[in-house]
């Protein structure tokens, strides 16, 4: 229940003994390994749990370590803290966090709940499910913003805005949908998301995506992992080796592939640059079979440039740090073929009207493509709502 932040509480609230026990010194425990009413945990102890846990004083709206609440004067009698030996005593120590443990106020449940609601997705003729999007910045306006979208069923949703800046972005159960967030970004999860595209702004930190399907992830990035995957592609620039975590099937693996005007400002504001870049140096973290069957990089051949299609101001006007060579050649002899093609359709002599029900012809046929392909639900879902394209891109 990931997404459960009361499943979150109950978790800790039951095994919280022993993750305190998990920090004592061996001395500190009983022959059977367990604490004992006069167990003492050190104080660096106490800081590495900052790590999981971090709070406020009399709901001060101050966001502070675990360690640091530990230490203020009012708190020393209910946490057993000697100034002396620089300890805590377990039973005292387990017993304020016990009382004092409450659900992450700034947490995925509460931003769904009371944070601000969003109105980004363009609704698709036909369905009938509707997006939960929302921004928890209005809750906590000085920690960074936690951005959710869940339930997002075919439909087109793109943004660029200060809302996004610096956002810790959740995007879950997702389906048949494309997905455009071009705006700096802190983290990225995707969770249980199906037949989808998502285009990001590059991400300062990591970029996690668990247990999702036929999924296209085009991102700049700090860090790629991947656990539970099936299918995926993955358009990457990212200075570090993607981790293939457990449970993972046919993914590929290719080069970062388009760009908008405002990308290379985006990047330089998270610290991300063009090198290096080890996007088809993949990790094996968990190997399932022994083997780096669960992966491969994307042919040549089955490459294509990717066109956001969005009007923004900006600078950039290619792919960062271009393409590898061979992919480069790709598309150059791709090109060659489409220029081969128009130019024997331009010698072929055709007449005004052989011209015009062969145009007839291959216009029926691209339409029976964009059908078959899916590609035909992300055409219209770019149909602006008669503003223009710029409202549409935030």
């Amino acid at each position: 229940q990931n997404w459960n932040d009361q499943e979150h509480l109950a978790f800790v609230q039951s095994h919280l003994l022993d993750m305190l026990e998990l920090l004592l010194e061996p001395e500190q425990l009983s022959a059977s390994s367990h604490s004992s009413c006069s167990s003492l945990v050190s104080f660096e102890a106490v800081s590495a749990l900052s790590f999981l846990l971090e709070g406020t004083v009399s709901n001060s709206g101050t966001v502070r370590p675990l360690h640091e609440l530990a230490l203020g004067q009012p708190c020393h009698s209910h946490n057993g803290y000697s100034k002396v030996s620089r300890t805590f005593s377990l039973p005292k120590l387990e017993s304020w966090l016990r009382s004092s443990l409450t659900a992450n106020p700034l947490g995925m449940t509460v931003c769904l709940k009371a944070g601000k609601k969003l109105a980004w997705a363009q609704q698709v003729e036909g369905t009938t499910r509707r997006a939960k999007i929302a921004c928890s910045a209005r809750v906590v306006p000085e920690v960074s913003p936690m951005v959710i979208m869940s339930q997002v069923y075919r439909q087109t949703l793109a943004k660029s805005s200060d809302t996004l800046v610096r956002a810790h972005v959740r995007i879950h159960r997702c389906n048949e949908s494309f997905i455009y967030l071009l705006s700096p970004l802190r983290s990225v999860t995707i969770e249980k998301c199906r037949n989808s595209t998502l285009v990001l702004g590059p991400v300062e930190t990591s970029v996690h995506v668990q247990s999702c399907d036929n999924v296209k992830v085009i991102v700049v990035c700090h860090r790629l992992s991947l656990s539970s995957t099936t299918g995926c592609t993955f358009h990457t620039l990212t200075p570090t080796q993607p981790l293939i975590l457990s449970g993972n099937q046919a993914i590929s693996f290719a080069p970062f592939h388009t760009h908008y005007p405002m990308l290379e400002d985006h990047m330089a504001q998270v610290g991300l640059a063009t090198l290096p870049n080890r996007w088809d140096s993949p990790m094996l973290v968990c190997r399932d079979s022994g083997d780096t069957g669960v992966f491969r990089l994307l042919p040549p051949s089955d490459f294509y440039t990717f066109v956001i299609p969005f009007e923004m101001e900006g600078d950039t006007t290619e792919t960062p740090g271009g393409l590898p060579q061979e992919y480069q050649e790709a598309l150059r002899q791709r090109e060659q073929k489409v220029q081969a093609w128009q130019r024997m359709v331009k010698e072929a002599g055709l007449s005004r009207d052989q011209r015009k029900q062969f145009q007839t012809l291959v216009e029926n046929k691209f339409y029976e493509w964009l059908v078959q392909t899916g590609n035909r639900q992300q055409l219209d879902s770019l149909v602006p709502p008669a503003v223009g394209s710029k409202q549409a891109a935030g």
